[in-house]
C-alpha cells in the first residue's frame, strides 16, 4: 500500500489518481501508523510552507516523516518542506535536504509555470527519460542546488528540480501533471 500524506495542502487527489492509474493501491492519510506501515510514502502538496509545517508539527507528522525508512517521494511543496528552511513564512522545515528554499528574485515572471527541461540527472527516478523530455512546474520558491540535487533546471537561475538523500526523493515539478514523462518518473519511484 502507498500512503499519501494528508496535511492540508492541495493537489493530493491528482496524485492519488495518478498512482491508481499506474495500478497501485493507495490511501490519503495523516494517521502515523498507516504512514509508518506503508510500503512507500508520497508527500505531495501545493500550498504555503508555514501553515503546512504547523499542521505537520501539531500532529507529530514532522517527526514521523523524518523517521521513515521506506522510499519517500516529496512533490513540489513536499520537496520544499524537506529542506532546512523556507523564506516563505520564515519557516524552519524538516532538514532532510541540506539546502534552503528561496523566493525567485524577479517577481515580474514569477511564479514559474509551465514545461521545462531537466539536466544533470542522476537517479533511477529518471530511467528512460530522454534529453528533450519536459516536466510541468508551478512554483514561486525554489530549492538551491546542493550535494543532494539529482536533477537541475533553469528558470531565472539554476535550482534543484529533484533531490535525494538516502530513501528520501523529491521533485519540484509535478510528475502527476507531466503526462507520460511524469507517469514514467512516478512509476520508477513506485517500483524502487
Amino acid at each position: 500500500m502507498i500512503a499519501i500524506i494528508k496535511y492540508n495542502a492541495g493537489n493530493i487527489t491528482s496524485v492519488k489518481n495518478a498512482v491508481e492509474r499506474l495500478g497501485f493501491e493507495c490511501i490519503i492519510t495523516d494517521n502515523p501508523d498507516e504512514i509508518m506501515c506503508a510500503e512507500k510514502v508520497i508527500f505531495p502538496g501545493v500550498g504555503e510552507a508555514s501553515s503546512a509545517m504547523k499542521y505537520l508539527h501539531e500532529r507529530g507528522l514532522d517527526a514521523i516523516i523524518k523517521s521513515l525508512r521506506q522510499p519517500v517521494l516529496g512533490i513540489c511543496l513536499g520537496l520544499q518542506l524537506m529542506c532546512r528552511y523556507s523564506e516563505e513564512g520564515n519557516t524552519e522545515c524538516l532538514e532532510i535536504f541540506d539546502t534552503d528554499v528561496k523566493l525567485f528574485p524577479s517577481t515580474d515572471i514569477v511564479p514559474h509555470i509551465g514545461w521545462n527541461n531537466l539536466y544533470n540527472i542522476k537517479s533511477p527516478l529518471f530511467d528512460n527519460l530522454k534529453v528533450d523530455d519536459t516536466v510541468y512546474f508551478v512554483h514561486s520558491y525554489y530549492a538551491e542546488i546542493c550535494s543532494q540535487t539529482i536533477a537541475g533546471c533553469d528558470y531565472i537561475l539554476p535550482f534543484s528540480a529533484a533531490m535525494q538523500q538516502n530513501n528520501f526523493f523529491a521533485t519540484q515539478f509535478h510528475p502527476e501533471k507531466s503526462g507520460s514523462v511524469g507517469e514514467n518518473i512516478l512509476n520508477n519511484f513506485l517500483i524502487l
